[in-house]
């Protein structure tokens, strides 16, 4: 496993937050693949949709997941002490193409933030920016998220080499990462850069 970490799971499971801290405690770059999208189209996720369509939008997205990933994977010198690669945060849907999931596996390792549908719901409820993520089925938050959960939860299991409970607080899923990828390379010392 390389130094690139994966997190994946569904809206407001909280990635971008637990990316950030991840990145600062481990002190290397986070890239969150909506936010690239953003900032390099001048566009939200609902524009994009709105534009594009759904396919259109997962197109843009597959592509950026791979942008970060070849701009981090050789972001920091064979001899540098710091760990090469870097926290990348992904979309909730990133994971429903099968080419994705097996990216990341391959490309490094994969947490999936996991937490129940209605945890879910009340983080949508209070987000501002939840305006800026359309409706993917036109229900109310709830019923949304539980759909949304039930179809796409063995996808987000499959691409994981971890699952993690996202409703702990952002500093314990760190340091339980933390812990899984010290147990990780102690196993497989060949492999990875994290230390």
């Amino acid at each position: 496993m390389s130094g690139t970490i994966f997190l994946v799971g569904p809206r407001a499971a909280g990635k971008t937050t637990v990316g950030r801290a991840l990145a600062a405690t481990l002190g290397c770059p986070f890239a969150d693949t909506d936010l690239h999208l953003r900032e390099s189209l001048g566009l939200s996720v609902a524009e994009v949709v709105a534009a594009e369509g759904w396919k259109g939008f997962r197109a843009r997205e597959s592509a950026a997941l791979r942008e970060l990933a070849a701009r981090y994977a050789a972001s920091a010198p064979q001899t540098s002490s710091a760990p090469r690669g870097a926290v990348i945060a992904t979309g909730g849907g990133m994971v429903l193409a099968a080419e994705n999931r097996r990216f990341m596996r391959e490309q490094g390792t994969v947490f999936y933030l996991a937490a129940p549908a209605q945890a879910l719901a009340a983080r949508l409820s209070a987000d501002p920016q939840a305006a800026q993520r359309p409706s993917l089925t036109g229900l109310a938050p709830t019923e949304e998220a539980a759909r949304i959960l039930a179809e796409r939860q063995p996808l987000y299991e499959d691409a994981a080499h971890y699952t993690l409970d996202a409703t702990a607080r952002p500093e314990e899923i760190c340091a339980q990462v933390l812990r899984l990828l010290r147990l990780a390379r102690r196993h497989s010392p060949d492999q990875g850069h994290w230390r």
